[in-house]
């Protein structure tokens, strides 16, 4: 199947990517897009995701693993961005059947808690 199947869901092809569906743009490459989520779940929830299509992480379609790691090194830097102002955060994708858009997306979050109920629930690492 891809993206043009009736029976997939794509967000990002059908919507974000062609201007149907605003996005707040967080960064941009040629080939990579970084924005707000337009539905947030947390109180910040970013997504990374690649301009032409692709499956999934583990599915890279017609795209190499040169645009894999164009997508990643957005994901690193707008990570490390949330981490430094929030001082944590996840990034996660989903495959398979959690996977809801088939098109890789990296979400990513800062759910926010404070660094004493992070610490609460995590437990401390003293290296």
């Amino acid at each position: 199947m891809t993206a043009a199947d009736p029976g997939i869901s794509d967000f990002y092809c059908h919507q974000a990517l062609n201007g149907r569906t605003p996005v707040d743009v967080v960064a941009e490459t040629d080939r990579v897009l970084a924005f707000h989520h337009t539905r947030p779940t947390h109180p910040v929830h970013i997504v990374v995701v690649p301009k032409p299509h692709v499956p999934s992480l583990t599915e890279l379609g017609n795209e190499g693993e040169e645009l894999l790691v164009e997508v990643l090194r957005v994901v690193r830097k707008v990570a490390a961005e949330v981490e430094q102002e929030h001082g944590a955060c996840s990034v996660i994708t989903n495959l398979g059947w959690y996977q809801e858009s088939k098109h890789q997306h990296w979400h990513i979050v800062y759910r926010g808690e404070s660094r004493q109920e992070i610490l609460r629930m995590y437990g401390r690492y003293d290296g």
